[in-house]
């Protein structure tokens, strides 16, 4: 359903949608398939169906009943352009997110092209940021797609970064978080892929947030990317603030 989420760049999770499949590498050791494993054998009502692609219609109102402003991830454990969630119910997702314009949501996807499909149909409040995985080189033409929706934040998360991206060009983007893959089976993430990230969105001016090394345990690895900790946030909706800490 919902919770109060761990994930360092946002507050917490809404999943109307659950379930996904893989469609690039970095989707190899996706954490939302391992969790939803473990979810359905928990008797969670969510995940009867596991990890297959599954709408939530009885969710699609609950971001209502959260009085306090709060920053939500949307879809944590699933991806809300999947070729099987039709428009409409995409579309409800964004009647919701539209009619709570106290909360900032953000919402995620690896299916790029059908994201630019569909965006001329939907609503652009302010309060919904919309942003793409790029993993490494190979996956960067999804920020070319993400450029031509009108949202008022689009963001890239690299993460699992797999490897390098090369040159990147941030036009239009207004935020990038980078982080390594965690679990079983990790796959280490190279210093100087995260700090050429980083140099391109320091000559470019767009807040860069580092999350994590990853490893099979993330925690033990930490945040810190050269003696500093890396959390910025773009200036803009309800729940907003750009901070950069040191540890």
């Amino acid at each position: 359903m919902a919770s109060a989420s761990k994930i360092e760049w946002t507050e917490s999770t809404w999943n109307p949608v659950t379930g996904c499949s893989k469609c690039s590498p970095g989707c190899a050791h996706c954490y939302a398939e391992r969790l939803a494993v473990r979810l359905r054998a928990m008797g969670n009502p969510s995940y009867v169906n596991g990890f297959k692609v599954t709408l939530h219609p009885r969710l699609l109102s609950l971001p209502s009943s959260w009085k306090a402003p709060r920053r939500i991830f949307v879809n944590s454990m699933s991806d809300l352009f999947h070729e099987e969630v039709p428009v409409h119910f995409i579309r409800s997702v964004f009647r919701e997110m539209e009619n709570t314009p106290r909360h900032t949501y953000q919402v995620l996807t690896k299916r790029a092209r059908r994201l630019a499909e569909v965006a001329p149909l939907l609503p652009w409040p302010r309060n919904v940021w919309i942003g793409v995985s790029v993993e490494d080189g190979a996956s960067l033409e999804r920020l070319d797609y993400l450029r031509k929706v009108s949202a008022a934040v689009r963001f890239v998360s690299c993460e699992p970064l797999i490897g390098p991206v090369g040159r990147l060009n941030l036009e239009g983007i207004h935020w990038v978080i980078v982080g390594g893959e965690s679990g079983p089976g990790a796959r280490p993430m190279c210093p100087e892929w995260a700090r050429e990230i980083r140099m391109a969105c320091e000559q470019q001016r767009v807040p860069f947030f580092f999350k994590q090394w990853g490893g099979p345990q993330r925690c033990r690895n930490g945040n810190v990317l050269d003696g500093r900790v890396w959390q910025e946030y773009p200036l803009t909706g309800p729940v907003q603030g750009a901070i950069s800490t040191s540890p």
